[in-house]
């Protein structure tokens, strides 16, 4: 076989392999269409299935809804025709309460009526009551209108006086024992000692020599000392004793000071008596610094400007009746604390208004007026809570009481200043105010005597019992004690009684 041959036989064979191919590919291609048109089918079949039995699902729930919906309706309706029913037996129920009061109102209007005819029913017969009285008395209806009105003017007068009494006596026998239980209290807490100290104006000398020291050659000595410390040197025949004589208590206890320093060195000169002075001025100022830091601290009251402490300090040198002011103040301060604390007060007011009440007097003697004036002015100066200023002001009563701390303060002013051995008196004062309290007394009409006795702490006054009757005895107990508190000036309080007495006499013969 040629090379021919074999090439066409090659090509045949090529040709033959390429179609069987083509043919097989063909029949592989159809295979897969008719599987995937088997898997369609199968998948449409499926889904077919499953939109029935959702289909199905879906009937049955739509069914269970519209069940579920109708119970819901008929419950609802029951519900509306309960409500229904209810609010119709409520239309009949006001039905019928309306009617009941048109009934009323009907009555009502009958009663009326009626009223207006019994009124001038009324009217009529007291006119003729009026008429007739008038008629068999002889007097006008304003005569006996003025008659009546002063009758019962006086049976009211009267039923007010026993009326005030009997109240008198109630608020007499509670608050008296509360008081008294109140302030014992005060007192016994605070337990001070029953002597205050005392400014000293008096210098001890080692010997009379030294006088003629004090004095220097023509007076110059003295001159210059008093001219430093603004008080007079009072030297007399009293051995080895100077008197410092000056109205304002801190001056005359600077020049105390530098008397005595002097008299310690010995040099005394118008050169040294210069420096010496003030020395002793900064020894006093710091002394009157640290005194008025320490009443504050031991009354409790902290905060205080350093203006009003040294206020405060100046008051140590300062005496009222014997009694040194500034142990006066914290005895008041603690005692108006104690008070404050007992009647459930502000307790920090009434310490500082008690400590604080006394100020103005640390500078009375340069600004004038009342010192609880000064000092009420001071403290607002400062800012001080109105408590406190108000207790300052009032603590004589020079003004009224705004707060219950006011006369707290002033009722332990009273305490500090009217306890036994407190302050001392001299025998003209007290005499002339036995005197005055007696004059006052004496002054009413109906008194017969009076006696004022327990030191001027009682007044017993004899009325004419002819004048002065029982009822009126009151009146006049209360009016002589207004009198005694608008024109005297007193420690502690002044006990008033109005004796009325009655004596029938005979003589058997």
């Amino acid at each position: 076989m040629d090379v021919a041959a074999l090439a066409v036989v090659a090509v045949v064979a090529i040709a033959a392999g390429a179609v069987i191919g083509f043919v097989a590919r063909g029949f592989w291609a159809n295979q897969a269409i008719k599987a995937a048109q088997e898997k369609a089918a199968r998948i449409v079949a499926e889904a077919r299935t499953q939109q029935k039995d959702l289909i199905l699902e879906a009937k049955d729930e739509k069914l269970r809804l519209s069940q579920q919906a109708e119970e819901e309706a008929r419950q609802k309706r029951g519900e509306l025709s309960a409500l229904e029913r209810r609010l119709l037996q409520r239309d009949e129920q006001l039905d019928q309460r309306t009617d009941m009061l048109e009934q009323r109102d009907r009555k009502l209007l009958e009663r009326e009526r009626e009223l207006d005819r019994a009124r001038e029913e009324t009217a009529r017969l007291r006119q003729e009551q009026i008429a007739v009285l008038e008629r068999v008395s002889g007097l006008s209806v304003d005569d006996a209108k003025a008659m009546l009105l002063d009758a019962v003017r006086e049976e009211a007068e009267q039923d007010a006086v026993r009326l005030v009494r009997a109240i008198e006596r109630e608020a007499r026998d509670g608050a008296a024992e509360r008081a008294r239980e109140v302030i014992v209290t005060a007192m016994q807490r605070v337990a001070a000692d029953h002597t205050a100290e005392h400014t000293v104006t008096a210098v001890h000398l080692p010997s009379d020599e030294m006088k003629g020291r004090i004095i220097g050659r023509e007076g110059r000595n003295i001159r210059a000392l008093e001219q430093a410390t603004g008080v007079d040197l009072i030297i007399d025949d009293t051995p080895e004793t100077v008197v410092l004589s000056g109205f304002d208590p801190v001056r005359r206890e600077i020049a105390r000071v530098a008397l005595t320093k002097l008299i310690q060195d010995g040099r005394i000169h118008p050169g040294r008596i210069e420096e010496v002075v003030n020395k002793a001025r900064a020894e006093v100022d710091l002394v009157i610094r640290q005194a008025g830091e320490q009443a504050a601290y031991e009354a409790g009251v902290p905060g205080l400007p350093p203006d009003l402490l040294k206020l405060l300090g100046r008051l140590k040198y300062r005496t009222s009746y014997g009694q040194n002011v500034l142990q006066h103040c914290l005895e008041t301060s603690r005692v108006a604390a104690i008070i404050a604390a007992e009647l459930g007060a502000d307790v920090t007011a009434a310490k500082m208004g008690g400590l604080l009440h006394d100020i103005g007097k640390a500078v009375d003697h340069e600004v004038e007026g009342p010192h609880a004036a000064i000092g009420a002015q001071i403290a607002q100066r400062h800012s001080l809570p109105f408590k406190v200023v108000n207790g300052i002001a009032a603590h004589h009563q020079e003004v009224e009481y705004a707060c219950v701390e006011a006369p707290i303060v002033q009722v332990a002013d009273a305490i500090s200043a009217s306890r036994p051995g407190a302050r001392g008196e001299s025998t003209e004062t007290y005499v002339k105010r036995l005197e005055d309290l007696q004059a006052i007394a004496e002054s009413f009409g109906g008194v017969e005597r009076s006696f004022a006795v327990q030191a001027g702490r009682e007044v017993r006054i004899l009325v004419r019992p002819d004048e002065i009757d029982d009822l009126s005895a009151g009146r006049l107990a209360r009016d002589i004690v207004k009198k005694i508190e608008d024109s005297l000036t007193y420690p502690g309080q002044i006990k008033v009684t109005v004796i009325r007495e009655t004596r029938a006499v005979e003589y058997a013969k």
